[in-house]
């Protein structure tokens, strides 16, 4: 008789501590690793020698919100090995929300986060109105990897004040009393945390500001007090830190230490403020000597949009002329914008006119670049779109236009909005560097069909490990699961251990990688999203079951929510 369901065999177990590997056999039962060593018969075997046996990938910053109600596979996260995924970031999301808001919540989720309205039209079923509603709908749907919620502030904002909220007015001290008391609800319902937006990047397609861009102090002490009050929950924030970057820290620091709840905030290098993240990093530093918990999260490389024909924006989009065109099937526009005239108008036409993308003011022909086949994430800034015009002796517009038209119109633009300031990934290692930093921002489920980040946990193995030297590799491991695990308050996973919960990675190290970004039609209403096929991971495992083999998904979903306290 099988002493356990699943014993992965003769694996190299990076165990997500950090710690150096070991050669051993994983026993799992009931959900739980059961053994680590020699052991006995397994009911299901995977021969693992020669493979790294890791925990299964804690991403804590991603955008299921919508796809977790509709989808039972969270992909494309779930195909670079995350197994646990924090959801709600960025202040966004739909719950609680009264009957009347639930457009608001659209139209604003789709400006921020890139998910077509008609997608979530169709595919939200808004069985709730209050959070803890939205939670058991979560429940009630099985998927390949586990989700954890965060409460959204613009959701909690709208439903509390309204109008008001969409005005960007001050909450008064009755809407702070209130906002307080659902969140205490939201924690003890099972939220992780509660999230905010201060980013001017962050606006509907009308162009209206995120309802939370403005928040008072106040207002942000309030919530978190309402954390402090159920005793669990962190606090997410994506600032703009302007005008005064010291200012707003400060602000942050105060109500982190009001509350006594920890914090994580997005760090990002702007390029059109390129020292600014040096002196967030200094304070996050300076706050965790104290005792404060306040942690930047960062991405691997540079934050970088997929622009081109087959996907939802290119450097064309508001063009009177593109617009015109952009209806038809792309075989049809590649034909018709290989028109001279048709090329001419297009290239001489104004592209703010009647650009809607909330990114727009932030595109620049110095940061934007032939992405090529395999995708180049590494471009020379001599390479750029502006140096390529000047050498040519021809406008920006005019190398875009035939960038995009290369590989009958499946070509993308690749352009880096962050993190890549002087040309290379220098601001990602010397964040990556400090143990503070947390690795995120992948956003998975947002930005659909612009920008493919969700595999950055890929990347920092391929590039940071396997490419570069520049970390061992179960410093990396460490970094995708006990690291982030914690920090999220997941306390059960992450680390290889007798008695935690059995999310497993079988990694062949030698093919790890991901292929080149393709565009799908398989949302709801028809829409599209980008995808890569990812190589590499042998098997992935969800609570003792395995979800993935070979990167084909096995049907198997023990996916679930995870409410925190559980």
């Amino acid at each position: 008789m099988a002493e356990y369901d699943l014993v992965i065999r003769g694996g190299t177990l990076v165990d997500g501590t950090g710690a150096p590997p070991q050669e051993a056999d994983l026993g799992i039962a009931g959900g739980r690793i059961a053994a680590i060593g020699q052991l006995g018969r397994g009911s299901e075997e995977i021969d693992a020698k020669g493979k790294l046996v890791t925990p299964g990938f804690v991403d804590i910053h991603t955008h299921y919100d919508a796809q977790a109600v509709w989808d039972d596979h969270l992909a494309p996260s779930s195909w670079h090995g995350v197994t646990t995924a924090v959801m709600g970031n960025c202040g966004v999301g739909f719950a609680p929300c009264k009957p009347e808001d639930r457009n608001r919540l659209i139209e604003l989720m789709e400006g921020v986060e890139d998910i077509p309205g008609a997608v979530m039209h169709e595919g939200l079923r808004w069985e709730w109105e209050d959070f803890p509603g939205y939670l058991a709908a979560l429940e009630r749907r099985k998927r390949d990897i586990d989700v954890c919620a965060l409460l959204p502030h613009a959701a909690v904002r709208v439903f509390v004040m309204g109008e008001r909220a969409i005005a960007l007015e001050n909450a008064n001290q009755a809407d702070i009393a209130q906002m307080r008391e659902i969140t205490r609800q939201a924690m003890l319902a099972g939220a992780f945390g509660f999230s905010t937006s201060r980013s001017l990047s962050h606006k509907t397609l009308k162009g209206d500001p995120t309802p939370t861009l403005r928040a008072q102090e106040d207002e942000l002490a309030g919530i978190a007090l309402g954390m402090r009050d159920a005793g669990s929950g962190m606090l997410e924030v994506v600032s703009e830190w302007a005008p005064d970057h010291h200012a707003e820290f400060a602000m942050l620091r105060r109500i982190v230490e009001a509350s006594g709840r920890p914090a994580v905030f997005s760090l990002a290098q702007r390029h059109s403020r390129p020292e600014v993240w040096r002196d967030l990093l200094a304070h996050a530093d300076a706050a965790a000597r104290d005792g404060v918990p306040i942690r930047p999260v960062v991405a691997p490389r540079a934050i970088g949009l997929l622009l081109g024909l087959s996907g939802s924006q290119n450097p064309f989009s508001g063009c009177r002329s593109y617009r015109a065109i952009a209806h038809l099937p792309l075989a049809d526009r590649v034909q018709a914008m290989r028109d001279p005239a048709t090329r001419a108008r297009i290239t001489t036409e104004d592209p703010k006119e009647g650009n809607t993308f909330p990114l727009f003011h932030r595109m620049s022909w110095d940061f934007m670049f032939r992405f090529g086949n395999p995708g180049n994430y590494l471009p020379n800034k001599a390479d750029s779109i502006a140096a390529m015009a000047a050498r040519d002796g021809r406008t920006p517009q005019e190398v875009a236009y035939d960038l995009m038209l290369e590989d009958d119109g499946q070509a993308f633009i690749y352009m880096t909005l962050g993190n890549y300031a002087s040309g290379d990934l220098s601001m990602s290692e010397t964040a990556l560097d400090d143990r503070n930093c947390i690795m995120g921002l992948g956003d998975g489920g947002a930005h659909v069909a612009f920008i493919l980040d969700a595999g950055f946990q890929t990347w920092l193995l391929t590039h940071w490990g396997k490419a570069r030297k520049r970390w061992d590799m179960p410093e990396l491991i460490r970094r995708l699961t006990s690291d982030t695990a914690q920090a999220a308050g997941l306390h059960d996973r992450g680390v290889l251990a007798i008695g935690k919960k059995a999310d497993v990675n079988v990694i062949d190290w030698d093919r790890l990688g991901a292929g080149q970004p393709y565009v799908v039609h398989d949302l709801p209403a028809g829409g599209k999203r980008l995808l890569q096929k990812v190589e590499g991971y042998d098997a992935t495992i969800v609570a003792g079951q395995v979800t993935f083999r070979g990167g084909e998904a096995t049907g198997a979903l023990p996916g679930r929510l995870v409410r925190a306290g559980a």
